[in-house]
């Protein structure tokens, strides 16, 4: 059953299926809610999804780390995505996804990223290159990358 975890909800210390964390654009006004796209694609799923695109999310919180609500949002998707089983991945070709570009950096060698790219992102240069050099599998569209984690989890259950 399909089970989704959104901040500021506390991460279990362990889960109970395979777990994937959605990365990527959010960008409110500029990014669909891919997130919940993604949520009805994999309905029926044996899978934990962790959401960071927060329900209550108020853009006028100051983003410094001493403000402990937006601190406490940072920390919780840096765990959940050290966490997770697999990291998906998605650049939004109409938004700039600074945050997004960053957690690549930072979990491109991790060996569980799966990134979608699509034609038109002003970075997907960049996005290629890093995922060429960290073999990281690249996708162009939604849809195929819901079939390659949809893949990439089955081949984790038979090892």
């Amino acid at each position: 059953m399909l089970q989704v975890i959104k901040p500021p909800t506390p991460l279990p210390h362990s889960f109970d299926a395979p777990s994937v964390f959605l990365a990527g654009s959010i960008a409110m006004g500029q990014a669909v809610d891919w997130q919940a796209q993604v949520a009805r694609s994999l309905q029926g799923e044996d899978l934990i999804l962790l959401n960071p695109r927060r329900d209550d999310w108020d853009a006028t919180w100051e983003q410094r780390s001493r403000n402990p609500v937006f601190r406490a949002q940072v920390e919780w998707e840096l765990a959940a995505q050290a966490q997770a089983t697999l990291i998906m991945m998605y650049f939004a070709p109409q938004t700039q996804a600074p945050i997004t570009l960053l957690e690549l950096g930072l979990f491109a060698a991790s060996g569980k990223l799966i990134v979608c790219c699509p034609e038109g992102f002003w970075r997907q240069g960049n996005v290629e290159i890093v995922c060429q050099r960290y073999g990281v599998p690249m996708v162009a569209s939604l849809a195929e990358l819901v079939v390659a984690v949809r893949q990439q989890l089955e081949l984790l259950s038979v090892q």
